[in-house]
């Protein structure tokens, strides 16, 4: 069925929108696919935060030519569908690696991070990220242990003299009346 020019800028414009909202793309050739495992597939894809769209690969070039993002012609070739990372770029990058090695029909072509092409084996190392909220954890541990350092090096004269006057202040034990 042929779509008609109206509708396909409206397509295209609609790729745009997404493309500027999108933190990464991952491509993805589907062929073979049954509905079923589409459904899954998407209702995986937006637990991530993400969208997972079918593109005509001509749309698909022109979105990326309008949106000013480098493009690699061989990404667009035979079945394509597009997931969009509108969220968290490892997490997007880990439940459609988690789904192709469930789906022999699912196989990965590469993607596109912070606007530049990025191979598959580039997608499978952005997928072996920990979760945006894990890495916030870790940078904050990493800003914060300086200054718990800090604190526990300025606190430790106070707590070595209040130790020296509880010594004094404590009875002190008689060794004759404690062997009796």
């Amino acid at each position: 069925m042929a779509i008609s020019k109206e509708r396909k800028q409206d397509i295209v414009s609609q790729y745009v929108e997404w493309l500027s909202h999108s933190q990464a793309l991952i491509l993805v050739e589907y062929k073979g696919l049954s509905m079923k495992e589409f459904d899954a597939l998407r209702a995986k894809m937006r637990e991530a935060g993400s969208g997972f769209h079918i593109v005509k690969n001509t749309l698909g070039k022109l979105a990326l030519q309008q949106a000013g993002w480098t493009m690699q012609e061989d990404q667009f070739e035979g079945s394509t569908a597009v997931v969009f990372a509108f969220e968290d770029a490892p997490s997007a990058a880990k439940a459609v690696l988690d789904f192709a090695k469930t789906s022999e029909f699912l196989k990965v072509k590469g993607g596109y991070l912070d606007r530049h092409p990025i191979s598959a084996s580039s997608v499978k190392s952005l997928a072996d990220m920990p979760p945006l909220p894990v890495m916030r954890a870790q940078l904050m541990g990493v800003l914060l242990a300086p200054a718990s350092k800090l604190v526990r090096t300025l606190a430790e004269p106070a707590r070595s003299i209040a130790a020296v006057i509880k010594a004094h202040a404590e009875p002190q034990v008689e060794p004759q009346a404690a062997a009796n």
